[in-house]
């Protein structure tokens, strides 16, 4: 059996003197640690949008505002504890950093941190993350962020 999930997050960016830096979180897995974008469940009564703000804040500590939708992410999984195949689709959101404080956030989240665009890109665990945001690069660095 295949169970199909939503989820929404998102690529949180802010100024940083002439560039950009984008907050990735890091989680604990069963191999080590994974370096990610923060996302998590749609919960009943919330858009994809209100998702990816509440995400943010709960994982990162940040206040952030959407500006627009970067696209989406599917991949396949096993979730041991119901022994299934889980179909996850993850929507992707280009956000801007309103505020907050990345030491706010929840007990899922090792770590948050900033770094540049291009270490961003290097440090991602996750290649289809990756390839998400290199397409934020294209948009930030082109000031097209909230096209």
């Amino acid at each position: 059996m295949v169970r199909h999930r939503i989820s929404s997050g998102g690529v949180v960016f802010r100024p940083a003197g002439a560039a950009h830096e984008v907050a990735l979180i890091r989680v604990a897995r069963a191999d080590g640690h994974a370096w990610t974008l923060p996302k998590g469940w749609v919960e009943k009564g919330e858009d994809l949008e209100q998702t990816a703000v509440r995400e943010v804040r709960e994982e990162t500590g940040l206040q952030a505002k959407v500006l627009r939708k970067l696209g989406e992410i599917t991949y396949e999984f096993y979730a041991k504890p119901d022994r299934s195949r889980v179909l996850k689709t993850v929507h992707v959101f280009l956000l801007e950093c309103l505020g907050g404080d990345t030491a706010e956030h929840d007990d899922e989240v090792e770590e948050v941190r900033w770094f540049t665009l291009d270490e961003a890109v290097r440090t991602l665990t996750y290649k289809n993350e990756r390839e998400m945001l290199e397409k934020v690069v294209g948009l930030i660095q082109g000031g097209g962020q909230t096209a």
